[in-house]
């Protein structure tokens, strides 16, 4: 198994995307993932991946108490401040896309169908990061594993046979979904960590 842990010269494996010519996609900023996969998806959990571009500011009032429940009284004198949402999102402008989520495999830490994500390709992974990952020519979302880093017990309590983690790789990608199945690459399969989640974005109406 190849792994590459944040690796730029990925590009050619990735399909090139954020060098791709946008001219067949009419100036959109959004790449369609399914357009470039010439093979049979087999662990897509990704519909699009969009380059972030701060082209507006927009600030909102920042309340300065935190708040258990209800909103605080208009009486009461918590907000002095705005936040710009481009700051609050954004560490990296330049390494950080946004990703659209297609399935349920991390739906049991509240990441859902539909979902963005904010992706931080600046940052190193780590064991346990939730990462984007490129393998079998498809995208992924996953929890990154380091088996080195993990016990007896809570091997175990992931595969519930000790015969099962036996021979595990190096590193492998772990959903948060009981109905998905860990990715285990094999010694012949490229696993691309191709970066790092660092907010989720959903619409609660």
């Amino acid at each position: 198994m190849n792994i590459k842990l944040d690796d730029s010269s990925s590009k050619d494996k990735l399909l090139k995307l954020h060098e791709v010519s946008l001219d067949h996609l009419k100036n959109s900023k959004v790449i369609n993932i399914r357009s470039y996969s010439s093979k049979p998806r087999l662990h897509s959990d990704v519909s699009k991946i969009s380059q972030f571009q701060a082209i507006t500011k927009y600030s909102i009032p920042l309340v300065l108490n935190k708040i258990a429940a209800g909103f605080p009284s208009p009486a009461d004198d918590y907000i002095d401040k705005t936040v710009d949402m481009n700051e609050l999102l954004i560490s990296n402008k330049e390494a950080t896309f946004i990703v659209q989520v297609e399935s349920l495999s991390m739906k049991d830490i509240g990441i859902d169908i539909n979902d963005y994500l904010i992706v931080d390709r600046s940052i190193r992974s780590q064991h346990q990061d939730i990462v984007i990952a490129f393998i079998d020519n498809d995208f992924t979302v996953k929890r990154m594993m380091i088996t080195q880093r993990m016990s007896h017990n809570e091997l175990f309590d992931i595969f519930q046979n000790e015969n099962d983690f036996k021979n595990l790789p190096a590193i492998w990608l772990k959903p948060e979904n009981i109905e998905y199945q860990p990715i285990l690459p094999k010694n012949e399969q490229e696993l691309v960590i191709w970066g790092v989640v660092t907010k989720v974005i959903k619409n609660l109406k």
